[in-house]
Formats: structure tokens, C-alpha cells, sequence
């Protein structure tokens, strides 16, 4: 176990490309180059909230204990083998091309390389200015950083591909954010948080030099990610066979998010990893009731483009961009569309296999298709809720026959009261569902534990979170301590306290339904 402090950090990103190391923080345009040097702005008193023990004994670092070290998470103090940067990229927002982006209130401090021999970025979010903080501070208040510190970690133990958060951190200071974008400023407490990934490079990331027709910068940044991060991808169409990868990877993850109910709220082309991991948590949710057309995020209305139904089809969006980008590195485009459009086909062979994990089937039928969509149609009409649904499918008897019987067995996931209508129309599915079950090819008792493996029973939803940031706005870390804890186990029963729908009050509290670009 090594001391952040002390440690000798790897820079190879810096050295491997060209960047500008004056060290100025004006926001600015920075042509021909992928980063930008950044020192973290100092705060008043970092106080360390939160600590990852396990991402910590995975990475071989050793718990704060000296100030020093603690300062090196709150931006105070850069230890001397560290190369602080801000990454310079682009990207396409709410559909429309934004050009020049970056990395606006995050700063790469170096590289950790652990035990294992990987090596893994380490990133303070919300540590200051940077080049490309435009016309905002480079900070982050307790409420967002609370959120993506848990959110990370939750998606981890979730089976989820993520980033991941190590720390949190107090910062002693104010910030004011108009957190509605409504012209009501106010101050709260400010919070950094380290993120860990092996690599935070997105789509965006591609996009930036390709659109300056920085052709050089663009081959060297694609040979530099394929050699790194997918060494395994060698020939001469490595480049068609990485993004065939890369492909894999995006859909993966929305299927993903859909097994768990995650709706990310800003699917912007800079918020795509290369690698295929959730990055950038901001106005995020998971499903309560459930809604193909719920968006969180109040940006995202009243067009919706990113509502937990359209995920799968903005990724493929996001992809063509990210294949436009890399398009001038190939002699045509007619190889580099055929894999695009093989989207469809793996996104829907990984949706139904995942879909038949949650409902215990072996491997689906096309038959079994149509019992699918008609899952998700009955959940949609009926509002339910969804976590809470399939834990209850999972219990639900095998001699189950009258409709009585059927409603009342799942009436802890209702929001409302059902009409006879509805009531039938769950009745029919789930004896649809039975006879499917009967014709599977492996014993009840296997089909049960898929459906364990596959369906939480506790996932971070917003109102608790909410709730836990009040309390430690007040000073009191009770609820965040519990939620820190059960996110560990999310697919057991330890935490049952947490089994419940979303109250009434929470529907329509500001930052437990909907949530800003700042959240």
C-alpha cells in the first residue's frame, strides 16, 4: 500500500501526445492539442466524508491518514511526480454539434499504476479552473459530488461497467449555483470527488481533432488507444476491428442500464467512454415507475432525447459520430458503415439473453420475444415499479392461477390503484409467463437464482439520495453511511429497509424527480 503523496505517478498520456504546458487556466480555444496543463485551485479546509476501501486495496492505496494526503484529494497539495491536466475534447450536445468542450471542472492529476501492473487515471472533479471551464468556476458543490461518489460505486457493485469514485471530500467553501437554471442563485457547500478509470477518453475526445482536420493528432490518438486499451486488436484493419469493439462495448452497456432501470440524463457524444463505461454522472435516475418516455433531467424537456427508451438508439447516434470522426483515417467508408449498422443485431441479441436472465428463461426463442415487448408494454401501462416487480416475479409461486390472487401478489410494486382492464392485463401476462417458465430447460430452482443474479433489490434511487444530502448539508452522515453500505449488496436481502416505492412526496420534490445539468 502506497501513500497518494509519495508515489511515483506514470504521465504517459502527457508525454504521448502534444499539449499545452503554460499552465494557464483562461478559458480559451487550444488548436492542435489534446490536453492542457492545470494546477487544482486550492480550497479552504478539505475534510475527508468518504473513503472506497475495496477500490482502495484494489489500487494499493493506502487510507489518508496525513493531511498531505488528504490535501492531494482536495487539491491542495500535487505531488511532485503528478502532471495536472484538463483533456481537451468535443462533442455533439442534445443532438446539435458544440465544438470545443473538455474537461471544464475535472483535472487528471497522473497515473496510479497498481499491484497488478494496471495502471489507472486518477481525477479530481470539481478542483477548479481549467481552459476549458468557459464561462462557469470549475467547482462542485456537495450535492452533485455526493451523488456521483455514490452512483459509481453502486454501478460497480451492480455489475454495471463504470468508472469508479475513490473519495470524497469537503472543501470548507461556498459555491453558488442557480441549480434550475432558473434565476435563483444560492450557495452550498462545495465537495471534490476522485474519480478512477483506466481512461477517461470519450467519443468526443476523436471528434476534437478530426473536426480541426488534425488528421496527425487523430491517427496518433487512435493507434495510442487501440495499442493501451485493446492490445488484443492487431492487422491491418485494426481500425475497423476496434471500433467493431467499441461497438460491442456501447451496446453492452445499454443493455445494461436497461436490467437495472438506469436512465443517464446526458448521453451527449463527451459523455461516451471509448472504453464502454458509465462516465459523467449528473442528472441521472433510476426507474421508480416505470417509463420509456422518463427523462431526469429538466434540459432533456420537453424533447426527451434522452428518456430511458431512446438510450439504445442515442448510442448508435453517438457511435456514427464517433465513426465520422475516424472516417478520414480509413481509405473509404463503406467497411466502417457495415459495422455501424450491425448495431441493431447486437443490441438486440444482448437485450433479449439479458431480458430472459431477469425472467428466468433459458435461452430465448424467437416466441420469447414477443413475451418480452409484452413485459415491458404491461410495466409501461400499469406503472410499476420496477425493481420492485421482478424482485416479486421472482418470489411468485409456481401454482398461481386466479386473478385475485396475481394482482395481490404483486400490489407492493402499484403506484396506483389498478382498473379491471389492467388488472386482466397483468393476469394474462403472468399466466403467459407461467407456461413459459414450465417449458424451460433448466430446474425451477436455476431459473430462480438467474433471476437473482440478474434483478436488484436495492438500487440508489433519487429520493434517498436526496435525503441523505440534506442530512449531510446539516452535518449528519447516518443515511449516507447506510446507502454507502447497502450499495455493496444490492442484490441481496440485507437492506429491506430500502425494499419500498418511491413516496408521494418525492414525485414532484425538486431533486428527487427531475434534475438540472448541474446536479
Amino acid at each position: 500500500m502506497q501513500n497518494l503523496s509519495t508515489k511515483e505517478y506514470k504521465n504517459e498520456f502527457v508525454q504521448a501526445f502534444p499539449g499545452d504546458d503554460s499552465g494557464n487556466v483562461k478559458p480559451r480555444q487550444t488548436p492542435g492539442v489534446l490536453y492542457s496543463k492545470a494546477l487544482p485551485t486550492p480550497v479552504k479546509k478539505p475534510q475527508l466524508l468518504a473513503w472506497s476501501d475495496a477500490l482502495a486495496q484494489e489500487l494499493g492505496i493506502e487510507k489518508p491518514t496525513d493531511q498531505k494526503d488528504i490535501d492531494v484529494l482536495g487539491g491542495n497539495h500535487v505531488a511532485p511526480s503528478m502532471y495536472p491536466y484538463a483533456a481537451c475534447y468535443a462533442g455533439h450536445q442534445f443532438g446539435n454539434w458544440a465544438g470545443q468542450l473538455g474537461d471544464g471542472r475535472a483535472i487528471t492529476l497522473g497515473e496510479w499504476e497498481a499491484p497488478d501492473g494496471k495502471s489507472w487515471e486518477l481525477q479530481l472533479k470539481g478542483a477548479g479552473l481549467t481552459p476549458y471551464s468557459r464561462r462557469a468556476d470549475g467547482r462542485a458543490v456537495l450535492r452533485s459530488s455526493v451523488r456521483e461518489y455514490l452512483m459509481s460505486e453502486a454501478m460497480h457493485y451492480l455489475g454495471v461497467p463504470t468508472t469508479r469514485a475513490l473519495s470524497l471530500v469537503s472543501t470548507g467553501d461556498q459555491i453558488i449555483r442557480d441549480m434550475f437554471y432558473n434565476g435563483n442563485p444560492a450557495y452550498e457547500p462545495g465537495a471534490i470527488v476522485m474519480r478512477v478509470a483506466p481512461s477517461f477518453l470519450r467519443f468526443g475526445s476523436f471528434e476534437m481533432p478530426a473536426a480541426r482536420k488534425e488528421t496527425e493528432n487523430l491517427q496518433q490518438l487512435v493507434n495510442w488507444t487501440i495499442d493501451r486499451y485493446y492490445p488484443h486488436i492487431t492487422g491491418e484493419n485494426r481500425i475497423l476491428d476496434w471500433f467493431k469493439e467499441v461497438l460491442e462495448r456501447t451496446a453492452h452497456l445499454m443493455v445494461e442500464w436497461m436490467r437495472v432501470g438506469f436512465v443517464h440524463g446526458v448521453m451527449n457524444t463527451d459523455n461516451m467512454s471509448i472504453l464502454g463505461l458509465t462516465i459523467d454522472y449528473g442528472p441521472y435516475s433510476f426507474l421508480d415507475d416505470y417509463d420509456p418516455d422518463f427523462t431526469p433531467n429538466t434540459t432533456d424537456l420537453p424533447g426527451r432525447r434522452y428518456a430511458f427508451g431512446k438510450q439504445a438508439n442515442i448510442a448508435y447516434w453517438n457511435l456514427g459520430c464517433l465513426a465520422s470522426a475516424i472516417a478520414p483515417l480509413l481509405l473509404g467508408t463503406q467497411e466502417l458503415v457495415a459495422v455501424l449498422e450491425t448495431y441493431e443485431e447486437v443490441f438486440y441479441r444482448k437485450y433479449y439473453a439479458m431480458m430472459a436472465g431477469k425472467l428466468g428463461l433459458d435461452a430465448p426463442t424467437e416466441a420469447d420475444q414477443d413475451l418480452i415487448r409484452r413485459f415491458s408494454e404491461t410495466m409501461a401501462t400499469l406503472n410499476l415499479d420496477m425493481t420492485i416487480f421482478f424482485q416479486l416475479l421472482m418470489e411468485l409461486p409456481e401454482d398461481v392461477q386466479e386473478q385475485q390472487t396475481v394482482v395481490g401478489h404483486f400490489q407492493p410494486s402499484f403506484y396506483r390503484e389498478l382498473e379491471a382492464g389492467e388488472r386482466e392485463l397483468l393476469h394474462t401476462l403472468i399466466k403467459d409467463y407461467q407456461l413459459r417458465r414450465k417449458a424451460n430447460s433448466m430446474a425451477q430452482e436455476e431459473a430462480v437464482q438467474k433471476m437473482r443474479e440478474n434483478n436488484p433489490r436495492f438500487i440508489l434511487r433519487n429520493y434517498l439520495l436526496h435525503q441523505a444530502i440534506e442530512e449531510l448539508e446539516k452535518g449528519q452522515n447516518t443515511l449516507f453511511l447506510k446507502l454507502q453500505a447497502a450499495l455493496k449488496d444490492p442484490y441481496s436481502q440485507k437492506f429491506n429497509e430500502f425494499f419500498a416505492r418511491r413516496p408521494d412526496w418525492a414525485s414532484q420534490k425538486a431533486g428527487c424527480s427531475m434534475l438540472s445539468c448541474s446536479s
